[in-house]
């Protein structure tokens, strides 16, 4: 198996009108993730609205970015989201049986477990499996704090947690810190909507990990950048997809609700819908979108 890197976009989970899963416009999505040039996709990030979904939902739900990747040459990624370590040993388990080529794995936050129960928790996952794992590290949507030396040790003790996703405020001196205390033995992924992309990649990032529905703006910045031409991607990023960014992720359900208009307008996926509790926007919200997307909209590269 390849080592891991690169666009690796969080899947939004389409519904219907009426709230259900919508599992066609779902294994379209990630088809055209993958046939568009990314690297990865990730299933159950927080952007994917894992926390509103049934238990049978997401174990369907697993089985086709599995099934996808394998018959167009991607890679999977799903996220281990469940916060009792026996539940989530055995999802981890459950997800590499059916086929995942890797795993993330969200610590538990629900009522703020300690120091060492967070670390016995993410040990026992990694212990659990052979494939590798990306442990994430997301302070605001969870309020757990974890120092990056937890995550050295963690990696010392589970060498196929391998892999992180750093989406902290700011993030640039903890990625420096974990290469450090690791001798840049792992890999780091840039969460938060790739907003530290250039500083990420600067200290040492091997990947990003940004919502899907821009992802061929993404794409074009990070081949900028591998391709030595810092200048374009810093251009791409503070032009084309930081003002949209600036509008759309002023909190967590405002940027899915954005994501999956956009992926309607592109025809990607036919509806827009999003469970509640979620965002609700005015005439206003709608008339800035509309602005930023007249901007962005010539520079994609995927036409359906």
């Amino acid at each position: 198996m390849s080592e891991l890197k690169g666009m690796c976009p969080i899947i939004a989970t389409p519904f219907t009108k009426t709230g259900l899963v919508d599992y066609d416009s779902f294994e379209n999505l990630i088809r055209v993730l993958i046939e568009g040039g990314c690297q990865a996709v990730t299933l159950f990030g927080i952007a994917g609205e894992y926390y509103k979904l049934t238990d049978d939902e997401m174990k369907r739900m697993a089985r086709i970015p599995v099934e996808t990747c394998h018959k167009y040459g991607g890679t999977s990624i799903i996220s281990v989201t469940q916060h009792a370590t026996q539940v989530a040993v055995e999802r981890a388990k459950f997800y590499e049986d059916i086929g995942a080529d890797n795993l993330m794995l969200l610590p538990p936050f629900f009522l703020k477990p300690g120091q060492a129960a967070l670390y016995r928790h993410m040990k026992a996952v990694g212990q659990a499996v052979n494939i590798p794992v990306m442990a994430q590290y997301a302070p605001e949507q969870t309020g757990v704090a974890i120092p990056a030396q937890v995550y050295a040790d963690l990696f010392r003790e589970c060498p196929n947690i391998k892999y992180y996703k750093i989406e902290c405020k700011p993030a640039g001196a903890y990625i420096s810190s974990l290469l450090n205390l690791t001798d840049n033995q792992v890999g780091v992924f840039i969460g938060n909507a790739a907003y530290q992309f250039i500083e990420g990649f600067d200290r040492g990032g091997i990947g990003a990990m940004p919502g899907c529905s821009m992802f061929d703006l993404y794409l074009k910045m990070y081949n900028e950048y591998i391709a030595g031409d810092r200048a374009g991607a810093a251009w791409t990023h503070t032009n084309l997809i930081l003002p949209i960014l600036n509008h759309i992720r002023q909190n967590v359900e405002m940027i899915i609700a954005f994501e999956k208009r956009i992926l309607r307008k592109r025809g990607i996926i036919a509806c827009d819908f999003c469970r509640e509790p979620g965002f609700v926007s005015d005439e206003y919200y709608d008339k800035l979108f509309e602005e930023h997307y007249a901007a962005i909209e010539p520079y994609f590269t995927w036409r359906g």
